[in-house]
């Protein structure tokens, strides 16, 4: 074999997995990534307020869209992908959530997922990261990603805190530690005001070593098999098709590309499979089921007080803004802009919160455009434990061609329910007293929007996804499980999906965070190394009512 390892898809689990299998200079590592490099002269992958040229561009995005919603008023849901080394790290909001520790619980209660825990997880959270104002038991202060804790100098930030105190929900100094539920700073993975992507913090350090090669622009077709032995993959770069062989296949192409990758190959739900005339390799109909995903909206309110970002959006602004960033590290376009937020309960029947809140010093839309003239600010909202499912299905057998893919928004009744308590509460957590210098008018969804039915008719026009695709490859032993507790896909030897589409249940929050940890643990269960020591650490677990 030419290699030990191929792994396709160089972004966020691929950019790790680079780094950890490369470390042993016998093992040959081919990294065969779809999109271009992350170029450094190119601002806007590294300046982190240019969020929104990368999102509704395609230079580095894969730019899918769902089917028709059927509970949305048929609207195709943008699902924005990145398409570049380093993949969704160089074009996500850069917010670091690892979600409530009892997400890993709840994985670990699937049966064969007993080392998916919070306390088997925890070790590899912190192997990731390195906190700049320091560790502790549930943070790192050693890993290669570094993460910046924002000042939330805006005073729209520090009316917010105030304003859910007032409200009845409590402050929480680390989403990320000991207590998720509350409101607080939300880490960032910017480092020197630069956007600090996946690749940047693990393969750019180690590029030079001489038993990786790392490909870009090299897009992979299929898996090639003997019987149900993977041996290798076909891919295309420029107008070549080449064939590269290797003793072990990772793919890491995300919760779309993977399945999709999987299904082109041959694995996959046979019925289908034999529908497109495609051989099948193995029958595994959960390959592209079980499609989770959060969906969220804006809730928007004028600001009486001109202190809100929107003077940020005039075009004159950009070059002094352009020229802060790039030789002063500082000013707005060194930040996301979403610092602060927090995770409550819509009810108090579920067991942890089930709803994250994002908020942002200004009332724009991830396309760049403001709902009004004006200040204002918003909050971003929605449910995080969902039970709703969706699909990713390939057309036909080319794998140039983008799969069918239905995330089903809206389609449960407990879906319908925690989306009108979302609503409800963000009012809540806003229109109090210690808001009331700084809160205009509610631009959105608008005070005529009250009733269950006009709050479901807003969600259905305008919810937007927040990209946090998952688990269309779960881990686990039932009959729609893709891929065991080793990540190893379920009657296939020599291969294994290493991303987001593993996951059993998507987690509390956005799913960068988790996906690198995924990656991190995946590595030694490659490499066959001794597993990280669980660390059984407190956390918070509030009294259900019963």
């Amino acid at each position: 074999m030419a290699y030990d390892f191929i792994i396709i898809g160089g972004g966020s689990a691929g950019s790790v997995l680079t780094n950890r299998l490369s470390e042993d200079p016998s093992n040959k590592v081919l990294v065969l990534e779809a999109g271009k490099p992350d170029y450094i002269w190119d601002f806007r992958i590294h300046m982190p307020a240019a969020l929104t040229y990368l999102l509704t561009g395609t230079d580095y995005n894969w730019g899918y869209t769902s089917d028709p919603e059927p509970f949305m008023y048929n609207r195709r849901i943008a699902q924005p992908r990145g398409k570049v080394l380093g993949g969704s790290s160089c074009i996500n909001g850069m917010i670091w959530i690892r979600g409530n520790a009892l997400d890993y619980e709840k994985w670990a209660s699937d049966e064969g997922l007993e080392n998916w825990s919070y306390s088997h997880c925890l070790p590899y959270f912190k192997k990731v990261e390195t906190r700049l104002i320091g560790g502790d038991d549930y943070r790192g202060d050693k890993g290669n990603l570094k993460l910046t804790t924002p000042a939330c100098e805006n005073p729209l930030f520090e009316g917010f805190f105030k304003s859910v105190q007032e409200a009845g929900y409590p402050l929480t100094d680390d989403v990320n530690g000991y207590q998720q539920e509350g409101f607080g700073k939300f880490d960032q993975t910017i480092y020197t005001s630069r956007r600090l992507n996946a690749a940047r913090a693990y393969i750019h350090p180690i590029k030079h070593r001489k038993n990786l090669k790392v490909v870009t622009q090299a897009m992979v077709l299929r898996i090639l098999f003997e019987g149900k032995k993977a041996v290798g993959v076909e891919y295309k770069k420029g107008k070549k098709i080449e064939k590269v062989f290797a003793n072990e296949i990772i793919c890491c192409g995300g919760a779309i590309n993977s399945p999709q990758l999987l299904q082109v190959s041959g694995i996959g739900n046979a019925e289908h499979l034999n529908s497109l005339d495609i051989s099948v390799v193995q029958d595994l109909p959960g390959v592209g089921e079980d499609l989770q995903d959060h969906l969220e909206v804006y809730v928007q309110w004028a600001c009486k007080k001109p202190v809100s970002l929107y003077p940020a959006l005039s075009p004159w602004r950009a070059p002094k803004i352009g020229f802060d960033w790039l030789f002063r590290k500082k000013g707005i376009g060194a930040t996301n802009h979403f610092e602060a937020g927090g995770f409550i309960r819509s009810n108090e029947t579920v067991k942890y919160p089930n709803l994250q809140f994002h908020f942002l010093p200004l009332a724009i839309r991830y396309d760049g455009t403001a709902p009004s003239e004006g200040h204002g600010f918003q909050l971003h909202v929605g449910p995080m434990g969902t039970d709703v499912r969706g699909h990713v299905k390939i057309k036909s057998s080319d794998p140039l061609e983008y799969p069918n893919i239905l995330f089903n928004y809206l389609s449960t009744p407990n879906e319908r329910k925690e989306w009108c308590e979302a609503i409800r509460l963000s009012r809540k957590v806003i229109e109090t007293e210690a808001m009331s210098e700084l809160m205009g008018e509610e631009l959105s969804p608008g005070p005529d929007v009250q009733t269950d039915e006009e709050i479901l008719d807003f969600i259905a026009k305008e919810g937007e996804s927040a990209y946090h695709p998952s688990s269309t490859c779960k881990m686990g032993v039932d009959a729609m499980s893709v891929t065991d507790a080793a990540l190893r896909v379920h009657g296939i030897k020599n291969l294994r999906v290493v991303d987001a589409s593993v996951f059993p249940y998507v987690t509390n929050g956005n799913i960068y965070s988790p996906v690198m940890m995924v990656a991190e643990k995946a590595a030694d269960l490659i490499l066959g190394n001794t597993p990280l020591n669980p660390e059984h650490v407190p956390f918070y677990k509030k009294e259900i009512k019963a």
